[in-house]
């Protein structure tokens, strides 16, 4: 029975994942949510409380969760909880940075050396995905996108080239490690900050649509293609694509991604 833990699973991306992953009732779906009253444990869906991915002690408290569970491999994390807010030139936002940073990097890195420090969670046959976004492309940031947004898009930089350095510590015990750009979404994230004006025209897609596309590339993946930055969707939805990586309709889906 496969074992999949999913960090950030009770909204959006995260929670089509694991209602995806549920359906299969051969897989051991393990949920974390950040409350301390999370969805109620259903099938095979077991919800972990208590997992802010921002805070110094969610890797020993998740880890803690494992053992009493008597879980002694992962073989398939994905790590989606994120924040995102606006920024502009003219209205910079230390707290805002602060906590992307602690959300989207700083939490992530963490949990994952906890859980490789942690017997053989992580070992042969284990990947991990770290859900970024093609903002963290510095190659794909262009002048016709302009500025802006500094936290959002330095703090998914910043993931890639943790999950790059991890790639290559955990290379040797057969773990592969990814980074993805699950696809432009309709969540209340997006909407939340007014990216909602720029679906229909951006292609952004629900996220089922995104999480069955993703979970059709992990089956894919390998430690093969360890280290690596992929759009699993290809390139419909990245604005920036067609002036820095050429004409959309010649670029491959799934797409991997410049860093």
């Amino acid at each position: 029975m496969p074992t999949i833990l999913v960090v950030g699973a009770t909204r959006g991306l995260g929670a089509s994942i694991v209602k995806t992953y549920a359906a299969d009732p051969k897989n051991q779906v393990l949920a974390t949510a950040r409350t301390t009253n999370p969805p109620a444990n259903s099938n095979n869906i077991s919800y972990i409380p208590s997992i802010d991915i921002s805070t110094p002690e969610a890797s020993s408290t998740l880890v803690h969760d494992l053992e009493s569970r008597k879980i002694t491999h992962l073989d398939i994390v994905i790590i989606t909880a994120g924040y995102f807010a606006t920024e502009s030139l003219e209205e910079p936002s230390f707290s805002a940075q602060e906590r992307m940073y602690k959300t989207c990097v700083i939490g992530p890195t963490i949990l994952t050396t906890s859980l490789a420090n942690a017997g053989s969670l992580l070992n042969s046959s284990s990947k991990v995905i770290f859900v970024s976004s093609e903002s963290g492309s510095i190659t794909l940031r262009h002048e016709s996108e302009g500025g802006g947004n500094y936290g959002h898009h330095a703090s998914k930089t910043a993931l890639n080239m943790s999950a790059k350095l991890l790639s290559l510590d955990l290379k040797e015990r057969g773990v592969a490690v990814a980074v993805v750009h699950p696809g432009f979404m309709r969540t209340e994230m997006t909407k939340g900050v007014g990216f909602d004006k720029f679906w229909d025209d951006g292609g952004a897609v629900t996220p089922d649509v995104a999480a069955k596309s993703l979970m059709e590339w992990i089956e894919t993946f390998d430690v093969s293609k360890t280290g690596q930055y992929w759009a699993p969707r290809g390139a419909a939805d990245i604005g920036t694509a067609e002036p820095v990586l050429g004409p959309k309709d010649k670029l491959p889906t799934p797409l991997q991604l410049p860093w």
